[in-house]
């Protein structure tokens, strides 16, 4: 089973085929409506309005609107809930955590020229993404009820590599299953007696169809984030074209933790002492997987003004090209009761890690704004991102990894996004805003649904597929003098598909719901000079 990128090569020394997936591909591409609080209460439509530091990671020709220098920074109090639907109803998690997540410095210098009016350079931080989510799937007295078992799933995909696998004992008494031909997950659950060979070449889970019974819970938690760097130049073209270029540098980090637990009766285990028997009890089996790296990228944009009040803007992101590193590690604890005999223990996988390289998507946003009896802005934007156009490879280009761009062309398609924003002015120093924020998935409807084969890293083969994304934003503005202070409230929701392993020859596998609400409380604080 080559394709199966959970799997027995994680080490660069004993690789045969890329370790890392699709999935890991497209999580660690995405991005929040995140920046200042006057930016995130109008949905982020600034790629014609310009004006804001957060700016510097949208349009960076919304540099060349400021005629003074600017410093400012952002606090983010974010509340984020998990809410997993599964056929014993609701299991929410809950997380609250505060950040900076935006400051930066604007300067800007007149050039006393008709046609060059100013040019201006400025340099920011920006929390670009966030990973912290917890979520989990059985909790208490509810446990999703079993029509299977993934060990069962495990052992059909065993046997597509049944030939040349070895489990233990080797040529040599150091020998290590973990560095041979095996799938480190075979090998993990071969090791925990959840799967084991009938003795003609086939290997089995512990699921008996007609007889087993049993209930599964899991836990998952999500921490990391997208840290971006940015340097921004531009200029003001006659009061009629402003331009900017921009450089980010980007610190990346994604840390998984996940526990899966089943408890059978009447399940299939191997004993040691006289084969195949029937017994009751259960596994767990945790992963971790953490990805770390930096990259950068290029960005250049440009907006017009023809009349005072409309502007028409236009932006191009490159992708991001990242090096990263990635670690995995399983640990597996068992324990069944044979007929008055224990059979249980504990097992643990060695550490795997790999390097390789990801190019994030190509972006491209189009924006238009009004102003409106000298008070009201309503603002519009459209962007479009190729996520079928990621690319993956190996950090030192020796292996071959088109079976993994393959897969992101399979699973994945161009996203769009709407973001529409607007702001009144009550009084000159007094200002209400509001906007939303609608992002529709990138990913393929038949993977969305779990219909296609789905190849995850790691020793861990669930994933999660995502559905849609809306920001619901407001905000108030106040000035006073060169000073201002913003406040702003988004409420973020994320529908998501969650499956515990993907499907394989004839195993499909648990669906679940998964939603993500977030409430965030933003607020800024600058000075103009």
């Amino acid at each position: 089973m080559k394709k199966l990128y959970v799997t027995a090569f994680a080490l660069a020394l004993t690789a045969t085929c890329s370790a890392e997936s699709a999935v890991d591909a497209y999580q660690l591409s995405q991005s929040d409506l995140r920046g200042s609080a006057r930016f995130v209460s109008m949905g982020g439509a600034f790629t014609a309005l310009g004006g804001d530091i957060s700016t510097l990671n949208q349009n960076p020709a919304g540099i060349g609107i400021y005629r003074k220098s600017e410093i400012g920074f952002t606090l983010d109090i974010n509340m984020t809930s998990s809410d997993v639907s599964s056929n014993v109803g609701h299991f929410k998690e809950d997380k609250t955590h505060t950040f900076c997540n935006n400051f930066g410095y604007i300067g800007s210098v007149s050039l006393d020229s008709d046609v060059m009016k100013t040019f201006n350079w400025g340099v920011s931080y920006s929390r670009v993404a966030s990973f912290n989510r917890s979520y989990r799937m059985g909790g208490g007295d509810r446990y999703p009820i079993l029509s299977n078992s993934i060990t069962n799933y495990i052992a059909s995909f065993t046997n597509c590599d049944v030939s040349d696998l070895e489990f233990g004992g080797g040529d040599y008494p150091d020998y290590n299953p973990y560095f041979g031909d095996a799938d480190w997950l075979s090998v993990l659950a071969h090791q925990s007696y959840l799967i084991s060979n009938d003795g003609k070449n086939s290997y089995n889970g512990l699921w008996q169809q007609g007889s087993t019974s049993g209930d599964m819970q899991a836990l998952i938690k999500e921490r990391g984030y997208v840290d971006e760097y940015s340097i921004d130049f531009g200029g003001n073209i006659c009061d009629v074209v402003y331009w900017g270029l921009g450089f980010g540098i980007t610190d990346i980090s994604y840390n998984e933790f996940t526990i899966y637990d089943e408890e059978l009766q009447n399940a299939c285990v191997p004993n040691t002492n006289a084969g195949w028997k029937n017994g009751n009890g259960g596994f767990t089996m945790e992963n971790h997987k953490l990805i770390t790296g930096s990259g950068f990228n290029f960005k250049t944009g440009l907006i017009f003004k023809p009349i005072n009040e409309f502007r028409l803007g236009i932006a191009v992101h490159t992708p991001t090209y990242y090096k990263l590193t990635q670690d995995f590690k399983a640990y597996s604890d068992y324990s069944f009761d044979v007929n008055g005999e224990s059979v249980k223990g504990s097992v643990e996988t060695e550490l795997g890690y790999f390097d390789w390289k990801l190019q994030t998507p190509w972006k491209l946003m189009f924006g238009a704004a009004a102003v409106i009896g000298g008070r009201g802005i309503i603002s519009m934007d459209y962007e479009y991102a190729a996520y079928d156009k990621m690319d993956v490879s190996d950090r030192y280009d020796i292996y071959d990894y088109s079976l993994i761009n393959e897969d992101i062309s399979t699973y994945y398609k161009p996203q769009h996004t709407v973001r529409i924003g607007g702001e009144f002015r009550v009084t000159p120093d007094f200002s209400l805003r509001a906007g939303y924020n609608y992002q529709k998935s990138g990913v393929e409807k038949d993977a969305q649904d779990g219909n296609i084969e789905v190849y995850t890293t790691g020793t861990n083969p669930a994933y999660s597929m995502d559905k849609k994304t809306e920001y619901i934003t407001f905000g108030l503005g106040y000035k006073y003098q060169a000073f201002y202070a913003d406040l702003a409230y988004v409420y973020k929701h994320r529908s998501s598909y969650y499956y515990t392993h993907r499907m394989f020859n004839g195993y499909k596998p648990y669906k679940h719901i998964l939603d993500t609400e977030e409430n965030n409380i933003v607020i800024s604080l600058g000075f103009k000079f």
